[in-house]
């Protein structure tokens, strides 16, 4: 099991919950400062440690050598994670997934296999791993739950339009509710232009009815 925190919401009676996937070489440290600066007093917060050591961080996955293995087992981490939540209370409906990086292309591929409909997926600055295949593999509800998908015009470490023009669209051709936002950012998170389009889309995203 991974290493997780939960990090109460200020609304004590809340069961809505954002689960946050760091990426390579950071942990949930790297993290921390999210909640204070999302400002949604109703969303509680769980900061999860990918399992392998990384350089005085954590890693998901080989970047270097083949990655597979890897992510697929930190798919079946993270979906023993969410069914974790699921025991102690957070309905999947009221769970979303979060990472950056690394994080963000294990919140897309584990989110859109996760067979309970999760209330919402968001990747900052990152890649799908294998789109044409995720597709054939996708859980009978993941049409049903919105993504938000953000990344940066100038990042050198993930190029953007290889993401945007290729991989994007194998998402949306398969009927997934995937929203696109760039900003004039290398690889990071922008600030609060990007944390306004992450706060209102989470808002909207949770308060949508659900089921499940």
């Amino acid at each position: 099991m991974l290493t997780t925190e939960l990090i109460p919401a200020a609304e004590p009676a809340s069961k809505a919950l954002l689960v946050v996937l760091h990426g390579l070489g950071d942990s949930m440290e790297g993290w921390r400062w999210l909640p204070e600066q999302l400002r949604l007093p109703w969303l509680n917060y769980l900061l999860v440690n990918a399992p392998d050591d990384y350089y005085g961080g954590y890693s998901w996955y080989d970047l270097y050598g083949d990655s597979g293995p890897g992510i697929r087992r930190s798919r079946d981490l993270l979906f023993q994670v969410l069914d974790a939540q699921r025991a102690a209370g957070f309905p999947s409906a009221q769970t979303g997934l979060l990472g950056f990086s690394q994080g963000c292309l294990m919140t897309f591929d584990a989110g859109f296999r996760y067979p309970h409909r999760l209330a919402a997926l968001v990747g900052i600055s990152g890649y799908v791993w294998e789109p044409s295949q995720m597709v054939r593999e996708l859980s009978p509800v993941a049409q049903a739950q919105p993504a938000l998908f953000t990344h940066g015009r100038r990042d050198p470490l993930i190029p953007m339009a290889n993401v945007r023009d290729e991989q994007v669209p194998v998402l949306r051709a398969a009927g997934l509710n995937v929203t696109w936002r760039e900003f004039d950012k290398v690889h990071t998170v922008a600030g609060e232009p990007e944390l306004a389009v992450i706060r209102e889309f989470l808002t909207q995203a949770f308060r949508e009815p659900q089921v499940g």
